[in-house]
């Protein structure tokens, strides 16, 4: 079952007088589930599309339906909204809260959302253990390393029970070992939630352990490859 279909999706940014044309009529389905790789150099248009699919960004051109539902026709508050039930983001940075602890970081989005605090604590002490956390509950940012920073960015990403999320870039500050364990990491959320996973990446590594492969070239589509 698609979870996400773009349909002839166009996306255009001025530089000075100078029109780029970062996504062009690109079509795309996603099922409910998927591990997939949008890939391609620098310029190529996949972090543009992936913030067109996380109502980061407004499309110029075609459609992006997210379970049927088309995101051109919400309003800001609408998408925020959306965004905020339906949606986890991993950033290259992790866009952690410095002066909060792992703990605080990831319970801060379900203060959001209509839930006890009871709730709240169970969720958040539940993800901080499966993404290998327990006993850093109480650490802030600075005392943690880059993948634990991460781990907490993916926790925070998951205690929503998103259906979609949306990765940028995530091991781009990461050494390979890290980077390795943070994939294992998130491909095993992926089969045991069926979370569907979504990287916008130029790294070999994420593309290696991708079950579906998309290359961007200038703003197309050049290849769609299953792997299994």
């Amino acid at each position: 079952m698609s979870i996400i279909r773009i349909e002839k999706v166009s996306r255009n940014y001025k530089t000075g007088a100078t029109l780029v044309k970062a996504l062009k009529k690109v079509s795309l389905t996603i099922e409910a589930g998927e591990f997939l790789s949008i890939a391609g150099p620098s310029g190529s248009g996949k972090t543009t599309l992936l913030n067109l699919i996380g109502c980061i960004d407004e499309l110029d051109e075609g459609e992006i339906f997210i379970n049927d539902t088309a995101i051109s026709s919400m309003d800001k508050i609408e998408k925020t909204a959306f965004r905020r039930n339906n949606l986890g983001f991993i950033f290259q940075t992790y866009n952690l809260i410095p002066v909060l602890s792992a703990y605080e970081n990831v319970s801060f989005v379900l203060s959001l959302l209509d839930i006890s605090e009871r709730e709240i604590k169970r969720r958040t002490y539940e993800v901080l253990m499966e993404v290998g956390l327990e006993g850093m509950e109480d650490r802030r940012p600075s005392k943690l390393s880059g993948g634990q920073q991460q781990r907490v960015a993916i926790a925070r990403a998951l205690v929503k029970n998103p259906q979609i999320i949306l990765a940028d870039e995530p091991t781009a500050n990461l050494d390979s070992k890290t980077g390795a364990e943070i994939l294992k990491l998130m491909k095993r959320m992926n089969e045991k939630y069926h979370t569907t996973f979504l990287f916008s990446t130029h790294d070999q590594m994420i593309m290696d352990y991708a079950s579906r492969l998309v290359q961007l070239h200038d703003g197309a589509i050049v290849s769609d490859e299953r792997r299994r």
